[in-house]
């Protein structure tokens, strides 16, 4: 699994709460599309979590709003064990509480998965152009939610933007599998 750099885990470690919780949201929405290409796992992600987006200020009733959207993406692929569908279920592990350390260890998660998932269409290749392209955007990411609160925009229209990016990628390996088979 592609893991993060020292510089995206300093970042993780410096960053806030809120700044942890909308970074780890951001790797997760941005990996969904993935599902959509992996056998009978049908999950409507921009429905599922776009309510988060929508008021990322955190704290308890936030993360009760994004148990079952997490728990939507773990029952969609509880039979798919592909590498980066099992990442995918360890990054829907919300954390118990906000609370700044398991924010952090679910940030990491996070980041780990998406970094995996981009990975993974770069034909697990490091240094590949997804993964590279994935680990400059999280760092973008952070760097926005670190400053004076105007970042959470620009950090939704950065995911969205990875996320077009990553289905256009998931499509394209999907045609070459299916031309192989």
């Amino acid at each position: 699994m592609s893991l993060p750099t020292v510089e995206l885990t300093d970042r993780i470690a410096r960053a806030d709460e809120r700044a942890l919780a909308v970074s780890a949201l951001a790797c997760l929405d941005r990996c969904l599309p993935l599902l959509e290409y992996v056998d009978g796992v049908t999950v409507d992600a921009d429905a599922a979590l776009r309510p988060l987006w929508e008021a990322a200020e955190g704290g308890e009733e936030w993360l009760s709003r994004l148990r079952p959207a997490a728990a939507l993406v773990v029952r969609a692929v509880a039979h798919e064990t592909s590498r980066p569908v099992s990442v995918l279920r360890r990054a829907a592990s919300v954390p118990r509480v906000y609370a700044a350390d398991e924010l952090r260890v679910w940030a990491g998660e996070c980041s780990a998965a998406a970094l995996a998932v981009h990975r993974y269409l770069d034909g697990d290749r490091d240094g590949g152009p997804l993964a590279t392209g994935e680990l400059r955007r999280q760092e973008r990411l952070l760097d926005l939610l670190a400053g004076n609160g105007d970042g959470l925009r620009a950090a939704f229209v950065q995911s969205t933007e990875g996320k077009r990016v990553l289905r256009a990628a998931a499509r394209r390996s999907a045609a070459r599998r299916a031309r192989r088979v």
